[in-house]
């Protein structure tokens, strides 16, 4: 029986970019709760866990030298430096997720997005805030960085806003009900479309 997600012998990746505090981490976590056929990509990274995160299931903590090793190795279809720490997307990982028929959901920043629109067949979207200022005040509610580390936040948003446009799809994310319904109905639209 045919679902409205899931039903492709070889899934899509799907790149999905924001500045923080914009909500994509919540937009993911909304997508893989409903649908059994999206997966998440879990980046590598060097920066410490926040509270509440663990190895494995947010991100792979690893060291710089072994995230070197790997970059060496050619074991990323992307990497990036964002602001002290490096972030990557393990090509295994993904091809191996694709290759069982699902959907790979990629959450990384501009820089590693814009290295995959040169070499890698993936849906990009962009959520963008509402605004600087609504943006500015989601930072200072999170409470994790100092007035100083949000100031650069937002000086660095203001970048990733910019190649916005580079991007497949925008999305405002001013309502997330909203922002989730259109958010879903592109990676219904992408499934169901003519290759």
């Amino acid at each position: 029986m045919q679902k409205i997600l899931g039903n492709l012998e070889k899934g899509l990746a799907f790149v999905l970019s924001a500045p923080g505090g914009t909500g994509k981490t919540t937009l993911a976590k909304m997508l893989f709760h409903e649908f059994d056929s999206i997966s998440p990509s879990i980046s590598y990274t060097t920066r410490k866990p926040r509270p509440g995160e663990e190895d494995g299931r947010d991100y792979y903590f690893v060291s710089h030298a072994e995230f070197e090793e790997m970059v060496k190795s050619n074991q990323f279809l992307e990497h990036a430096k964002v602001y002290q720490d490096y972030y990557g997307t393990s090509r295994r990982l993904v091809e191996s997720e694709q290759e069982k028929g699902k959907h790979v959901l990629l959450v990384i920043d501009t820089q590693g997005a814009l290295q995959l629109m040169k070499s890698f067949k993936a849906i990009f979207i962009f959520i963008k805030p509402p605004s600087m200022e609504v943006l500015g005040s989601r930072l200072a509610v999170r409470r994790s960085e100092t007035d100083e580390a949000i100031e650069h936040r937002l000086s660095w948003a203001d970048k990733e806003i910019s190649l916005a446009s580079s991007y497949d799809y925008q999305i405002i994310n001013d309502d997330l009900k909203i922002a989730y319904i259109v958010l879903k109905s592109i990676l219904i639209a992408e499934e169901h479309k003519n290759r």
